[in-house]
């Protein structure tokens, strides 16, 4: 019989080291078993991340967490630009991308919900940063709020001239036009043309905000190129064509049956070797781009290269923005053999064509007379 108390070295109870060693083991395990646990926290955490990126907004809105709209009615301003051919998921976009409306989905939802086809004309329009989506939709259909940069270039003003005027009304800086057409060949102008003169085509043009001064000058020389183009114009032809459509629109007056009279004036005189005798080339070569009067020292100045009395054949370019008459006159001159016209009455533009230099100074004193007793009644025209 074994002696209980008995310390024989056989016994089965454990050792120190076997103790410490089995600590170990439980260590082991409990640290695995708090990594397993943390990676699948962390995992979890990740695809919680991963789904509420993708589906938070949702869940927060359908839970009354958060709405995709602006409450309105909206701060501060900003402009928005609506492009030919935008869809209402483009406009939508559009004014998410501005800050205009919270979401492109809430202006997009309102359009759908509309029972009326919703349309929308291209331009740019002056709405506010954080708006309602029904609150930027009604102000995109209000005519209030589109911005109308519209300028008219008339017949025969000069090229700065007809720059300033869009300046004013786009705020485009005069400096930045002055730079911009510093190239002309940059815009396709033939290299002939001393400058930008003569090829920004005068009409009516709408501008949007978002234009630069190369952008508006590009505008207006390929609406030269259409008009040389439906006049049929070469590009060889250009420069003689301009440069004698802006000589005829500046010498003519208001009455359109006068230009190709005029132009087949100046094109009779080129035949002969006559010299053109412009006044409103003197008065553009000395930088006077308001009148055509001009005084025997300026047209006896031959160092003028626009000086058509002191100087033979065309000026070195045109000096002024020719329209669809003045060129057409010049591409189609009326059939005669006139060297002379002169103005009689500067307020009915009544014209008076002769043959001869006798004939015309006939003409230019009924012009004196004019003037005379037009001065008479406090009048100005002939100054």
């Amino acid at each position: 019989m074994t002696n209980p108390l008995s310390t024989n070295p056989l016994s089965t109870a454990p050792t120190r080291a076997e103790v410490r060693k089995r600590r170990r083991v439980r260590v082991r395990r409990l640290l695995i078993s708090l990594a397993v646990v943390v990676a699948l926290l962390a995992g979890l955490g990740v695809a919680g991340g991963i789904l509420w990126n993708d589906y938070g907004d949702r869940i927060a809105e359908r839970l009354g967490l958060v709405t995709n709209d602006y409450a309105g009615p909206g701060e501060g301003e900003v402009v928005v630009t609506i492009r030919s051919g935008d869809t209402g998921g483009d406009i939508a976009q559009t004014l998410a991308d501005a800050n205009v409306v919270k979401t492109a989905k809430a202006f997009y939802d309102l359009l759908l919900a509309q029972t009326e086809e919703v349309q929308f004309h291209p331009g740019s329009f002056r709405l506010q940063e954080k708006m309602s989506a029904q609150g930027a939709f009604d102000a995109l259909r209000d005519p209030e709020n589109e911005i109308v940069l519209t300028v008219t270039i008339p017949e025969g003003l000069a090229a700065m001239d007809a720059l300033e005027r869009v300046s004013e009304v786009t705020g485009i800086p005069m400096s930045e036009f002055e730079e911009a057409v510093a190239d002309p060949q940059a815009y396709g102008v033939p290299k002939k043309f001393p400058s930008i003169e003569g090829f920004l085509f005068p009409a009516t043009y709408t501008f949007e905000p978002t234009d630069t001064a190369e952008s508006v000058v590009q505008t207006m020389v390929d609406r030269m190129f259409q008009a040389l183009d439906e006049h049929g114009v070469t590009k060889k032809q250009a420069w003689k064509v301009l440069t004698l459509a802006s000589i005829v629109q500046r010498e003519a007056g208001s009455n359109a049956d006068d230009f190709p009279k005029i132009a087949r004036v100046f094109l009779n005189r080129l035949d002969i070797g006559m010299r053109l005798q412009s006044d409103a080339t003197v008065a553009y070569g000395t930088g006077n781009t308001h009148t055509v009067w001009t005084t025997d020292e300026e047209r006896a100045d031959a160092s003028n290269k626009y000086n058509t009395y002191a100087n033979p054949g065309l000026p070195i370019g045109p000096i002024g923005l020719p329209g669809d008459v003045a060129i057409d006159a010049v591409m189609h001159p009326k059939r005669g053999d006139w060297l002379y016209f002169m103005p009689v009455n500067l307020e009915t533009g009544k014209t008076v064509f002769s043959k001869t230099i006798e004939e015309h100074e006939v003409a230019v004193q009924r012009l004196a007379e004019w003037c005379t007793a037009h001065r008479a009644e406090g009048g100005t025209r002939c100054d």
